[in-house]
């Protein structure tokens, strides 16, 4: 349905509306759009994903096969995200067992774990549960795109349904859109998970977002999402030993030992918490939006090693200890048949003064 009236965009410093900016294109996609591609070499062949270019700078892809996760992403050609080592791995490779997620791990801007697991191997009525879960390694259906002009201009649209599933056990659905408004450099990533089944499900969601070289370097800091002058809390010894710099990175460092820190989010007024990574350097900042209300957790992982370059924001429902500890802790949320749970995160980059 066609708006009364339709807004406009903002790009290479002009304000146009859809006809003026059709009258400059031969197609919208010279300015922005969404573009469905699939990968064909190596262990990601055959991956269906969308290209996704807001205009103004942000593009990134969002790969439709692989949970609906976010893979690379730039700002004005600036690299956001870590990619590990493996790359896009098609589901058919995924290793269920133990900690065989991390052959498929892909990094990219958003991996997201769950929907019965998160964090260290678990199980649960019998049944083993792999490090974070199967979600990222299934194919999404009923995928689809769009280009929706509104009253404040046009926004960007990606959506597909994931379903963890299996007889005699969950039947979790998970519906995620993917939201850009066109000129702006900010992600919207709105889930919606409901148990489909006909008993009551468990449920655990935490969105690995990995962030690296060059926005993570020498003279990046961290913003925390919880209280001013607070530090976080180490999950381990080894993350003790660097609490006094949690938010300080250095180069790569041969032998680096992950360090992971729970934050304790606080939100604004509007119900939002935030952290944020600054590079002043490159003068860029990436900032995560969501709600403590729905995503009470925020873990920090911070790999800086060699190649493993990298640090993971993660909100979360939960700690990264597994269903049975974190069921023991009361952590896990707990879903009755037909209900649903909503999650909101935002992730944008901005621009701030250079060093």
């Amino acid at each position: 349905m066609t708006p009364e009236r339709e807004g406009e965009v903002s790009l290479y410093g002009k304000t146009l509306s859809n006809l003026e900016l059709r009258r400059r294109t031969g197609r919208l996609g010279q300015a922005f759009g969404v573009e469905p591609f699939v990968f064909d070499d190596g262990p990601a062949r055959g991956v269906r994903a969308m290209r996704v270019r807001a205009g103004g700078g942000l593009a990134f892809e969002a790969l439709t096969d692989r949970g609906m996760d976010l893979g690379t992403a730039e700002y004005r050609g600036v690299p956001l995200a870590w990619l590990s080592p493996n790359g896009v791995v098609a589901p058919q490779y995924y290793e269920p067992e133990d900690e065989g997620w991390l052959r498929s791990f892909g990094g990219g801007l958003l991996v997201t774990c769950g929907l019965q697991n998160v964090g260290n191997p678990s199980g649960k009525d019998g049944e083993p549960l792999g490090l974070h879960g199967r979600i990222s390694n299934l194919p999404a259906s009923n995928v689809s795109h769009d280009a929706v002009w509104d009253e404040d201009g046009c926004v960007l649209e990606v959506r597909g349904m994931v379903r963890e599933n299996r007889v005699f056990g969950a039947d979790l659905a998970l519906h995620r859109t993917i939201t850009v408004r066109a000129g702006e450099s900010r992600i919207r990533i709105e889930d919606k998970v409901t148990n489909e089944g006909f008993d009551p499900q468990p449920l655990m969601l935490l969105y690995h977002i990995n962030l690296g070289w060059p926005l993570l370097d020498e003279g990046s800091r961290l913003i925390s999402p919880g209280q001013p002058g607070k530090p976080p809390e180490p999950r381990d010894e080894e993350a003790r030993t660097g609490l006094e710099t949690w938010g300080r990175f250095d180069a790569p460092t041969p032998g680096f030992r992950e360090r992971v820190f729970h934050h304790h989010p606080v939100a604004d007024e509007a119900g939002w918490a935030e952290a944020r990574l600054e590079n002043p350097v490159l003068g860029l900042a990436f900032t995560v939006r969501f709600r403590p209300d729905e995503l009470p957790e925020m873990a920090q992982w911070t790999m800086t090693g060699e190649g493993t370059y990298t640090v993971g924001l993660e909100p979360a429902t939960c700690r990264v200890g597994g269903h049975e500890a974190e069921q023991e802790a009361g952590r896990v949320l707990w879903l009755e048949p037909g209900e649903s749970r909503r999650f909101r995160v935002e992730l944008e980059v901005s621009e701030i003064p250079g060093g």
